[in-house]
């Protein structure tokens, strides 16, 4: 009879009282002990982890996140770590697939990561969808590096060839929502951060594209661009292809400022990088919408369709794979004159993501025109949106 393994969760926190409780009801009962390190919290943080049974260390911060992480894992005793910030929590329908999943012979497992953006309480299709190193053997050598986005050692212990399970466990991220952007001491903070890093003598490509996310998420898209474009070249120097989601952020980039005659050239190379990255070619399908070239369009949206959002390997965008391509395959039929293939493909893009407005505006518009009823899906949707407005 296998012996059951245990499980630790680890975290390092700080001033976290809104956040915490949150996240640890939603794991505590399956771990078998928490370990989290406390950086200086002021507040009610170190009282609420203490209730749910945690052993809470103090850690004088030294504005570095991995060395704080590093500190964690030193006192955790189980077979198995799991890490999670504050800020998530895990599904409820997921949290016993955890402990099923220790009786493995691999080393480090990936989870699916949500990451919602935008308003809080989230919009559930307002997300990118991502597999994460959150489970790892404990006692193996896995340590965080990188003061700031830290990451585990994957690649030193077990080397650059690996393949890691996908557990079907979701755990819910709301630190892109507004409450959090919105926070221009973060912002600061980790570019402050960054650019020290960047001092640092053979310091990693990485660096930069963390720099180019902050200034995307601070809608300053010139310098975004530039360090995108750093960070592609870093890793080229040293002879890495580029991983996919810098690649996803150049091109997010071009579309935003309206370059997408700049974006044109590109696209199709790094879509023979990674095939089976589904934004990828929903961006390409978008410069061809914008290219009007519309009938290529639609081959592009339905091979979207076709890829689906399952390869969370690549940072995916939730609607990438399904009611994103719907809606600009009914924008594409609108241009050519087919209104009622126009009126299909909205159908289903609200379909599969029922308060999708943009599909739910251009279908009621359409719908008027055409003299014909709203269907009951589209006048609830509709009858919600005008709710939201009116509040």
């Amino acid at each position: 009879m296998a012996i059951m393994q245990t499980l630790a969760l680890c975290m390092i926190v700080k001033d976290e009282e809104k956040w915490i409780g949150q996240c640890l009801e939603s794991i505590h009962r399956v771990v078998d002990e928490m370990v989290i390190v406390d950086t200086g919290s002021t507040d009610q943080t170190v009282e609420i982890c203490q209730s749910y049974g945690a052993t809470v260390l103090s850690y004088s911060w030294n504005e570095n996140f991995a060395d704080a992480r590093n500190y964690g894992l030193k006192y955790a005793k189980s077979d198995w770590i799991l890490w999670l910030d504050a800020d998530e929590e895990v599904d409820q329908k997921d949290i016993f697939k955890l402990k099923e999943a220790l009786d493995t012979d691999e080393h480090i497992l990936l989870i699916q990561l949500i990451n919602y953006f935008g308003s809080y309480p989230p919009d559930p299709d307002q997300a990118f969808l991502l597999a994460h190193h959150r489970l790892f053997r404990n006692h193996m050598g896995f340590r965080f590096e990188n003061a700031i986005h830290e990451k585990l050692n994957v690649s030193e212990v077990l080397g650059n060839i690996y393949e890691v399970t996908i557990l079907p466990v979701q755990v819910h991220h709301y630190g892109y929502t507004d409450p959090f952007v919105e926070n221009k001491n973060k912002l600061e903070r980790n570019l402050r951060m960054l650019e020290k890093e960047k001092q640092k003598e053979g310091y990693s490509p990485w660096v930069d594209y963390h720099i180019a996310s902050e200034y995307y998420r601070a809608e300053k898209y010139t310098e975004s661009f530039d360090y995108v474009n750093e960070s592609i070249r870093g890793f080229v120097r040293k002879k890495q292809v580029p991983p996919s989601l810098i690649y996803k952020l150049k091109y997010a980039v071009l579309l935003l400022v309206g370059s997408h005659e700049g974006a044109w050239p590109g696209i199709e190379k790094v879509i023979e990088i990674y095939p089976d990255y589904v934004d990828l070619h929903f961006y390409k399908g978008v410069i061809l919408f914008l290219r009007e070239e519309y009938e290529e369009a639609i081959q592009v949206f339905n091979h979207c369709l076709e890829l689906g959002e399952e390869h969370t390997i690549h940072l995916v965008l939730k609607g990438a794979g399904s009611f994103h391509p719907y809606y600009y395959i009914g924008r594409c039929q609108e241009k050519r004159g087919n209104i009622r293939e126009a009126i299909a493909a909205y159908r289903m893009a609200i379909k599969q993501s029922h308060h999708y407005e943009p599909a739910i505006q251009e279908l009621q518009r359409l719908l008027s025109q055409e003299k014909v009823g709203v269907d009951h899906s589209v006048a609830v949707a509709s009858s919600e949106m005008e709710g939201r407005v009116s509040d």
